[in-house]
């Protein structure tokens, strides 16, 4: 199968090499960074140097996956190559895209005859080796089309998943925007564990007893019911950068999966603490709830006379 590639960072320049690896398949690459356009080149993939020329090289009916961040440059990525495609031809959105923006341009690009698949995909930068994780959305023609990419991308599922999934570590959920929904709510749920492992090794910080971390964290991942690749991937954070974390900055991003996940949840009366305590936790991190703070400290020094700390 020959496919187009847009977007070469991290993930989309993983991506190409996993694909080429076993060289069964065609890939076209663009970037506006040139030098990520040569690193795929490299391994086997052929440059492009622009939109254009990218949908140029291909043969209809075409196929581009997009690997670019959410929002606008998505957007403007889909328009753009929308101008230059065929009926027939295929857009696959891989990022981190909201569902509904999925929806509205499978509609956009349905009266251009364009297929339009979303993508969620979870693995990482360790998906080169291991493969990825992936939720998609779309016709089921245009799914089938794209199965011989999924399938070299994902995983081996173990016994117990092929029942469910089959025999590779991707599955389809539904029509354009289903793919994102699901990998929404995975991110939102991701945000809850990430939250629970971290309180649980900020006890261990500060109890009496001189703990190993990664210790911890490796033996967790020996049969415990908490086991999981976040536990393991504990254990590596501990060993590298070592048990207290000194060096990092207490600074969390979110995406947006988890904001739109509790918005989506809320839509349905659906209560999500847990998620909704973790992305909050994130705000603090970021020092946004200073203010929250103070005014706390104020209160109590107004009705008990209890001190505050003067800032310096």
């Amino acid at each position: 199968m020959q496919i187009g590639f847009v977007g070469l960072g991290k993930m989309g320049g993983n991506m190409v090499h996993r694909i080429r690896r076993d060289s069964l398949h065609e890939v076209v690459a663009f970037d506006f960074d040139e030098s990520a356009v040569k690193r795929t080149v490299k391994v086997g993939a052929s440059g492009a140097k622009s939109l254009r020329d990218l949908v140029r090289q291909l043969d209809p009916p075409r196929t581009v996956w997009i690997m670019v961040p959410a929002g606008a440059p998505t957007q403007e990525t889909v328009d753009k190559l929308a101008k230059y495609m065929d009926p027939d031809d295929m857009i696959v959105d891989g990022g981190n895209s909201k569902w509904t923006d999925d929806k509205a341009r499978a509609a956009a690009l349905r009266k251009q005859k364009i297929h339009y698949v979303d993508v969620g995909v979870s693995g990482g930068v360790w998906g080169l080796e291991v493969g990825y994780c992936m939720m998609v959305g779309g016709p089921n023609r245009a799914v089938k089309r794209l199965s011989p990419i999924l399938d070299v991308l994902a995983p081996e599922t173990n016994e117990l998943s092929q029942k469910a999934i089959g025999p590779r570590g991707w599955g389809h959920f539904g029509p354009s925007g289903a793919g994102h929904y699901v990998k929404m709510v995975h991110n939102g749920v991701e945000y809850g564990l990430m939250q629970a492992y971290a309180e649980g090794f900020d006890v261990f910080n500060k109890s009496e007893f001189e703990l190993d971390n990664a210790k911890i964290a490796h033996l967790w991942g020996q049969g415990s019911v908490v086991r999981s690749w976040l536990c393991e991937l504990a254990a590596r954070a501990f060993e590298q950068d070592g048990n207290d974390l000194a060096k990092i900055e207490g600074w969390t991003e979110d995406s947006g999966e988890g904001r739109w996940t509790i918005e989506d949840a809320t839509n349905h009366d659906v209560p999500t603490p847990v998620i909704t305590a973790s992305l909050y936790s994130r705000f603090y991190s970021r020092g946004n709830g200073d203010f929250t703070h103070r005014v706390l400290a104020a209160l109590r020094n107004q009705f008990g006379g209890h001190a505050v700390r003067s800032r310096r």
